[in-house]
């Protein structure tokens, strides 16, 4: 006897705690979606900067000579003066904790395929974004159609009490006495 009106397979599922159980996963599930998206997008936006990094590594290439001088990094903010000597030979970073030695258009070709290589998972990543956004704009119709269901059942649920104790004509009320 499981299947009544308000039981586990009831029309309604009630307007207690199976509504309110429902929007509360709805809203931690958004949440979720919430968090990832914005963490994609943090990725996204860290790729970009390692995109206008390599523009400006390729640009650096294109315009040195062979005796220009350059200020070159040595971490933690330090940065020496220095004379390029051989344009003709650039280390590239490969990945993998791999470099390379290059000739300056051998390092431009290598730069330009890595900034593809990016491309490519920035468009991944915003599919996701997109996915996630439209997975979201579900969840939150859903909760929204949830929450107009429960008002309407509590809004019955009122009506009815009201009935309840008015009787069709005023006899037994308790304006009787």
């Amino acid at each position: 006897m499981s299947g009544g009106p308000g039981g586990p397979g009831g029309p309604s599922g009630g307007p207690g705690g199976g509504g309110r159980q429902q929007l509360q996963q709805l809203a931690e599930t958004i949440q979720a979606l919430d968090r990832e998206q914005r963490a994609l997008e943090a990725d996204i936006k860290g790729l970009r900067n390692q995109q206008k990094a390599i523009d400006e590594a390729v640009e650096g290439i294109e315009t040195l000579e062979n005796g220009s001088v350059v200020q070159v990094p040595l971490g933690g903010g330090a940065y020496v003066r220095a004379e390029v000597q051989a344009i003709d030979e650039i280390v590239v970073d490969l990945g993998g904790d791999y470099a390379a030695e290059r000739e300056q258009d051998g390092a431009i070709e290598s730069l330009e395929a890595k900034r593809d290589r990016l491309d490519d998972r920035i468009a991944e990543t915003e599919k996701e974004v997109a996915e996630i956004e439209e997975e979201s704009s579900e969840l939150e119709q859903r909760a929204q159609q949830a929450q107009q269901q429960m008002q309407q059942q509590m809004q019955q649920m009122q009506g009815m009490g009201g009935r309840m104790g008015e009787p069709g004509d005023d006899e037994g009320s308790e304006d009787d006495e």
